[in-house]
């Protein structure tokens, strides 16, 4: 029956309004953190810093590793800083040593901490090759550019422009993990690494990526800019940033780097990636012009929160924390107060996080540094103190607001709805950003007993010495976190790291057993139950064992007794050229392997897969963990190894 003309267009109207809700929704689609990496002052990675936050720790030290003669102003001789800036590990990613020595130390950094955040979000490298991952970076030093450019003209070679440019900030990571979304290097000043983050969830929103890459870094390597800023009145003369506080008198320089990994929140979900937090909106804006170029506008921070807020679609009195900028500056911090009394004066509490208290001013990568932190306070629904606040400034009716300032670690309360927070970031270019970011949905689970009576954990690396760091890193770990699930273990590093060539396969029953197993492998004590060699992962014999629609006992045939013909497994083995006597004579147990023997089918799948992965057979992890079960966890990450790179 024909659709009169009124019902066609009611049709059309309302297909119409459905395609602009449908509009109007992806320009607020949630989106997921599912991995963070970062080395800031006193912390190599996020639960290092999450203990240096409880703590209340105050890692701004002295100028360290010799790299500029320290001096008695404190604004020279006091800052946060992080190790290795000279060294490197160029072959981990494929760069030449030559070229190594003239890529910024910002570069360098750049790359290890996506490496590291990636592996924390459980996605092996290989398995994003090639797909459109965007990746933001926030970054403004150009110290070791001036310091290469002030050498005589016969020193300058070809990789001078490539390592130094900021734009190969963010091109060489996408470039390294074959990345074909948006590429962005941005600079604008304190703000860059949240506006960094305001533009991938903008991307992700306008699927112009579906995973991002986003963070900032910062390097201190001459003091000139420091000598700079004391003679502007910005650094504070007793090296202490102490926000909020009587005696705020300026901020410490500081130097460090963050890194995020995004998902649109329906993507995380459906690739069963561990959500850390969701990102419910952002927005950015400028001060326009004010008294001078670097001086605050209070009306601009109002107004860049409050877009950020309409963007994530909630009140202000739903937020309960804010991590604010607050670099300890009087003018500064005084500002920020107005205008958060502004916009949240209808709140209850308002706890106001300090950050540079801690850790100093990283500058092109605070922002990223408040995120990974508001992150850790969601998770572990605790706010950390902040430091250096004797006598709150005098000149702020603190009665009259409904701020708090924390000065020890207190609870996260939250009786009504979700834990909500935003993160303000103001850079002296007079570019704001903010960020509106709440907890993940707790979600009802029963408690995981053990699913299998055995499990397959495997390590690797590029080299034999870091997969023995690797190996002590592991101990070390699970020393501090014995209550982990094996399953859960076993599942994240088969599942979520990329797999080298020298190689480490363990059998294990528990967390216990596997704290028993690596140090008997570090130990080089036999076991029946350990392998480990250098699989020649590219040679032409490979096999991509298929798990999916197998009956088990059919699997195991498959793959243990016609896998690979006997003589392909003895080629393979003796290309190994592994002298291990318990892998021969596993080996041989596997090759002519009874299954009407003693051992269960699953115990002898799990050998067997231990083996073949020694040989540099490819492993089907997902499936392998669906049988076994599991889940994406935090666990430690790979183990560079480092030499010195660097050009005077």
């Amino acid at each position: 029956m024909e659709l009169s003309p009124t019902k066609k267009a009611l049709l059309a109207l309302r297909q119409m309004q459905s395609k602009l809700d449908a509009l109007e929704q992806t320009k607020h689609e949630p989106i997921a953190v599912v991995g963070m990496g970062c080395r800031f002052p006193g912390a190599n990675s996020p639960e290092e810093f999450w203990q240096l936050l409880q703590a209340g720790t105050d890692a701004v030290s002295r100028v360290m590793d010799g790299r500029w003669d320290g001096q008695d102003d404190a604004s020279t001789a006091i800052g946060g800083f992080v190790p290795h800036l000279k060294e490197f590990d160029p072959s981990f990613f494929r760069i030449s040593p030559r070229e190594a020595a003239s890529i910024d130390p910002q570069q360098r950094l750049l790359l290890e901490v996506s490496w590291e955040a990636l592996e924390n979000a459980a996605i092996p490298a290989d398995s994003v090759r090639d797909t459109a991952t965007g990746v933001f970076i926030g970054v403004a030093a150009v110290d070791y550019w001036h310091q290469l450019l002030s050498r005589s003209a016969t020193e300058i070679d070809a990789y001078l422009t490539t390592g130094n440019t900021h734009s190969l900030a963010s091109g060489r990571i996408s470039h390294f993990f074959d990345f074909t979304g948006s590429s962005i290097s941005l600079d604008t000043a304190c703000s860059s690494s949240l506006v960094a983050v305001h533009l991938a969830i903008r991307s992700l929103r306008d699927r112009e990526c579906n995973m991002a890459l986003a963070g900032g870094v910062n390097r201190l390597i001459s003091p000139k800019v420091s000598l700079n800023f004391t003679r502007a009145n910005m650094l504070s003369p007793d090296g202490r940033c102490k926000t909020f506080d009587e005696s705020a008198n300026g901020f410490v320089r500081s130097e460090g780097c963050g890194m995020v990994v995004l998902k649109r929140l329906s993507d995380a979900i459906a690739d069963g990636d561990r959500i850390r937090a969701v990102l419910l909106g952002s927005a950015t804006n400028q001060d326009g012009r004010t008294s001078s170029i670097t001086t605050p506008s209070s009306l601009s921070q109002q107004a860049v929160i409050r877009q950020a807020l309409a963007n994530s679609r909630i009140e202000a009195d739903r937020v309960s924390y804010v991590e604010t900028h607050g670099t300890g500056t009087s003018l500064g911090d005084a500002i920020e107060l107005s205008a958060l009394s502004q916009v949240f004066q209808d709140n209850q509490e308002l706890v106001l996080g300090a950050l540079k208290t801690n850790i100093g001013h990283l500058e092109s990568a605070a922002g990223i540094a408040s995120l990974i932190k508001t992150v850790l306070a969601l998770e572990n629904k605790a706010i950390p103190p902040n430091l250096h606040l004797q006598q709150p400034n005098s000149k702020v009716e603190w009665h009259n607001l409904p701020f708090k300032l924390p000065q020890q670690e207190m609870s996260w309360q939250q009786n009504r709805q979700q834990r909500v927070a935003g993160i303000s970031s103001f850079g002296f270019s007079g570019t704001n950003a903010h960020l509106i970011v709440k907890e993940v949905e707790a979600k009802q689970t029963t408690s995981e007993l053990t699913i299998k009576d055995l499990y397959l954990f495997t390590l690797s690396a590029k080299t034999n010495r870091a997969l023995k760091q690797l190996a002590d890193k592991y101990i070390n770990y699970l020393n501090t976190y014995p209550d982990l699930s094996i399953a859960d273990v076993c599942f994240t590093v088969n599942v979520g790291r990329s797999h080298f060539a020298h190689r480490l396969a363990i059998a294990v029953t528990s967390i216990q057993d596997l704290q028993t197993k690596l140090a008997q492998y570090l130990a080089a004590e036999n076991s029946e139950q350990i392998w480990y060699g250098k699989a020649n992962i590219n040679q032409t014999l490979k096999l991509a064992v298929d798990l999916k629609n197998r009956d088990l006992i059919e699997l195991i045939e498959t793959i243990i007794k016609h896998a690979l013909s006997r003589q392909d497994i003895a080629d393979v083995y003796w290309q190994s050229k592994d002298d291990n006597t318990q892998n021969k004579r596993f080996l041989n147990k596997i090759i002519y392997a009874d299954l009407n023997s003693q051992t269960s089918n699953w115990e002898t799948l799990i050998l067997g897969l231990a083996q073949l992965y020694i040989f540099g057979v490819a492993i089907d992890w997902q499936t392998l963990g669906a049988i076994s079960g599991g889940h994406k966890i935090t666990l430690p990450t790979y183990t560079f190894q480092r030499s010195k790179y660097w050009l005077e």
